[in-house]
């Protein structure tokens, strides 16, 4: 935790320090003013923090204003960066090329101030749509067949939320349209996927009644993201277990003999003091006759675990949450959204998330709630 922090500020800090430079070549602007900007940025730079020691000062209204000031600014800069590093890119291959074949440089890409005005239109415009696209949530289907289900269980249909991250950001405004997206696709199972709550979780209990009156037929299963960890085990399961929810840990159950549930601990966090067995040894354990949701945080899947499980169900994307930045977060996980048929007749689902995480946007990843209909094939 600890490195990753001090890699991430440390980038952070750069990013700022590259806006400056881009706004001192475009304004020209005397020092007093750059020593003002410089100022501003710095403040912008340690923001996160400053959220922090307000929300464990009890000052959780004003957290929240800055919460959401600074984390629109965030998803700002890295939008402003990305534009201008392609604009940089451009500029240099046109530089190069009317170089070599002795052409006059275009007015625009003369122009610093230009240069500086386009990646600000683009992160304003992104930031604008982003918040609105944040707020609607599409309901994704799937439909699996299946001879595992029971004579007489023709369908059985699973709603999975994920990434929801409930804290200073996400709250009532959000969960009200989870909640209806939910009640409206009527499921037999609902699982959250991790990450129900954010890494600060002051004062959400509230909350809790609103999902806890989501009651399907077969219950609700949750399993732990690397922000419940955050957050703290003790308060996450808590705020879980009123929510209605029962938090599977590296455990595995059947549910009415209809079908197996099983659900590990986000991997990056597992417990040393918790019993953990492998997946393959996890899975082994439940009825192969029946049909077996796997629940896991990360779209990780153990090549051992293959055709022990009928669908895994994870999150931790986010689909890349603002694009063009899908294709970093896909280095890492390659499968980062959607259905992936996998070997030996199991298949993968990722979430792009239901929720946002950090900036209250999402630029061409709209949030999800996802319905599974698994239909018996007789």
């Amino acid at each position: 935790m600890s490195l990753f922090f001090v890699t991430f500020f440390t980038l952070y800090t750069a990013l700022h320090a590259y806006v400056f430079i881009k706004a001192w070549y475009a304004f020209r602007f005397r020092p007093l003013t750059g020593c003002i900007l410089a100022l501003f940025l710095v403040f912008c730079v340690f923001m996160p923090l400053f959220v922090r020691a307000l929300e464990q000062g009890g000052q959780e209204s004003i957290a929240r204003v800055f919460a959401y000031a600074g984390y629109i600014w965030m998803s700002a800069i890295f939008i402003f960066f990305a534009t201008s590093l392609v604009i940089d890119i451009g500029r240099l291959c046109v530089i190069i090329a009317s170089s070599l074949f002795k052409v006059g440089l275009p007015a625009t890409m003369r122009s610093n101030l230009v240069l500086f005005l386009i990646p600000v239109a683009v992160s304003v415009f992104t930031v604008v749509y982003g918040y609105h696209e944040a707020l609607s949530i599409r309901t994704e289907r799937i439909r699996i067949e299946t001879s595992k289900l029971p004579a007489g269980i023709e369908k059985v249909t699973i709603v999975q939320v994920s990434d929801v991250h409930l804290g200073l950001v996400n709250r009532e405004r959000v969960l009200n349209r989870i909640v209806a997206a939910i009640k409206t696709a009527r499921p037999d199972v609902v699982v959250s996927t991790g990450d129900l709550v954010d890494g600060q979780i002051n004062n959400i209990n509230g909350l809790s009644d609103m999902l806890r009156d989501i009651k399907p037929r077969y219950g609700k299963y949750a399993i732990m993201g690397n922000h419940e960890f955050y957050a703290g085990v003790g308060v996450s399961e808590d705020f879980t277990r009123k929510a209605g929810f029962r938090m599977l840990r590296n455990e595995g159950i059947t549910i009415d003999g209809v079908m197996n549930m099983a659900g590990v601990d986000d991997a990056g966090h597992r417990s040393t003091d918790r019993h953990s067995p492998g997946d393959r040894s996890l899975l082994e354990a439940l009825p192969r006759h029946l049909f077996t949701v796997f629940l896991k945080h990360r779209p990780l899947v153990t090549a051992s675990s293959r055709g022990l499980f009928d669908i895994q169900l994870s999150g931790h994307t986010h689909g890349g949450q603002v694009y063009p930045f899908r294709y970093i977060t896909r280095i890492s996980f390659p499968m980062i959204a959607g259905l992936y048929p996998l070997k030996n007749g199991s298949f993968l689902y990722v979430s792009r998330g239901t929720g946002t995480w950090g900036p209250p946007i999402r630029f061409l990843t709209p949030p999800e709630v996802t319905v599974i209909e698994v239909v018996s094939k007789r």
